[in-house]
């Protein structure tokens, strides 16, 4: 009985535009596609990207003094309505997927924002900006948030059995989605001789609660978890017949997965921090803390490098967004003999 042979399929490549990467933005390129395949995966992944990533949302308060969305609370400009309003527009990242809760207690005279809600230790606020109310010298602003995490659109969960809640609860329509805006683009592009292949680019705009390589990543994973149940069999290895050609690599590739480099080239790690675009002063301090290789960055932990004089948080997020665009991270704990020792094979 003859085995079946099937064509191999081309394997795009996946790249980030590390120029304008940010926590709130972030745009890649997946290119050659098969003819068609363009349009098929961009709407399935902004589709999932847009409803079924997950995220926080308060979705429940309690404001003293208050027992219904429609009241006025004494010392305080705006009312209860106006409150919620401002209240759903708050930014929180969950560490952990638990639900939370944070707490607001302010006096006045003050312009109440974001900042002044303290979290629990699972939760982290985004939009610290943001104005919640404003509180005359006379008013007291407090108010007890509930954070839940979930997907997509959900409804005021009020109880069936009363509209008034003992514990002044008032229940809130929440937005988990981090995902604000995604967009993506179709264009041609050449393999060989061929020019009927797929260039897929596409920009993903997020609250600042979820990276778009993390939703990215999530959003195939809600994909491929999904799409797995459709197999009436045993799935057909088109990774393994696609890169048959080049399966003198299988050795090299095992072996970066063994020391912790899956998908990253073992030579990027030996060129200098200079190949990661930083600013001029993210740049300098890490020079001046001898840090002048890729390797030497990404064996650092985020605590060490917040120890190098001069190295402020924001210079932090900055690296780590350049770096996550080459697939690196902090503490990656790469030994230098065994990268050697994999160049060495590559190279013999």
């Amino acid at each position: 009985m003859h085995k079946q042979v099937y064509k191999p399929l081309t394997i795009p490549k996946l790249t980030w535009n590390k120029k304008n990467l940010s926590q709130e933005y972030g745009e890649f390129v997946a290119q050659p596609l098969e003819p068609g395949f363009g349009i098929t995966m961009g709407n399935a992944l902004r589709r999932v990207l847009l409803g079924g990533v997950e995220g926080a949302a308060v979705t429940s308060v309690i404001i003293k003094g208050v027992n219904n969305e429609f009241s006025a609370l004494p010392g305080v400009v705006e009312d209860a309505m106006q409150l919620i309003l401002n209240i759903k527009s708050i930014v929180v990242r969950n560490k952990t997927g638990q639900a939370g809760t944070m707490r607001l207690q302010v006096k006045g005279p003050a312009t109440v924002t974001v900042a002044d809600i303290v979290p629990d230790s699972h939760l982290e606020l985004i939009n610290s900006d943001q104005v919640i109310g404003h509180v005359a010298a006379a008013g007291e602003l407090d108010i007890v948030f509930f954070v839940e995490s979930g997907r997509g659109y959900q409804q005021a969960q009020w109880p069936v059995d009363k509209a008034l809640q003992e514990d002044g609860r008032i229940y809130l329509d929440a937005m988990f989605s981090p995902i604000v805006k995604v967009t993506f683009e179709i264009e041609k592009t050449r393999v060989g001789k061929d020019i009927d292949y797929d260039k897929l680019t596409m920009m993903i705009h997020t609250d600042g609660s979820e990276h778009p390589i993390d939703a990215v990543n999530y959003a195939v994973s809600v994909l491929r978890t999904q799409l797995e149940h459709f197999l009436s069999s045993d799935e057909i290895p088109f990774n393994d017949i696609s890169d048959a050609p080049v399966s003198e690599n299988r050795y090299e590739s095992g072996q970066q997965e063994l020391i912790g480099l899956k998908g990253v080239p073992a030579e990027l790690l030996l060129k200098p921090i200079d190949e990661l675009e930083l600013s001029v002063r993210a740049h300098n301090c890490l020079i001046n803390a001898d840090i002048k290789r890729i390797l030497d960055l990404v064996n650092l932990t985020e605590d060490e490098v917040l120890k190098i004089q001069n190295f402020g948080r924001k210079s932090l997020s900055e690296v780590k967004e350049s770096m996550q665009a080459f697939g690196l991270s902090f503490g990656m704990n790469i030994k230098e003999s065994e990268l050697m020792h994999l160049l060495h094979q590559k190279n013999s």
